[in-house]
């Protein structure tokens, strides 16, 4: 059974709505799903896990949240993510996704494997926007 870890910092609760998606769509195959609000994860969530996905809405000018998610983001940066699979998602206002595409190409630095582009959803997401997410954790779980 694969462990799988759904990191997020949501402020308004509608990144933890897709955490919460995220999570239920990679229970497909049974294995043990843990969410973790990232004020409560360590570093030991992240080399336990054998897939993981990460969620941060973007804040101001397009950067991730930064006084809790930014901070653990930049703590594993020597952790040896070669041979893990990861997932991103955030919710957004407004922009392009500049801040999605910024932390794919710093995780993919970091040597981890992405299962596909970063989710992103404008504000509060909908019933197709939760289909996604579910979608997005059945391929993470599957990969």
């Amino acid at each position: 059974m694969k462990k799988i870890a759904v990191i997020y910092w949501s402020g308004t609760g509608n990144t933890e709505i897709m955490a919460e998606a995220i999570g239920d769509g990679a229970k497909v195959n049974g294995d043990s799903v843990k969410l973790i609000r990232v004020e409560d994860a360590t570093k030991e969530d992240v080399i336990n896990s054998d897939l993981i996905a990460f969620g941060c809405p973007s804040m101001g000018n397009e950067v991730l949240e930064e006084e809790f998610m930014e901070p653990f983001i930049e703590s594993l940066e020597d952790v040896d993510f070669s041979g893990k699979t990861i997932a991103l998602f955030g919710s957004y206002d407004w922009g392009d996704g500049e801040w999605m595409r910024d932390w794919e190409e710093r995780m993919e630095n970091y040597g981890a494997k992405l299962v596909d582009e970063g989710l992103i959803i404008r504000l509060t997401p909908e019933d197709e926007d939760i289909e996604k997410c579910k979608e997005l954790g059945k391929k993470l779980a599957n990969s």
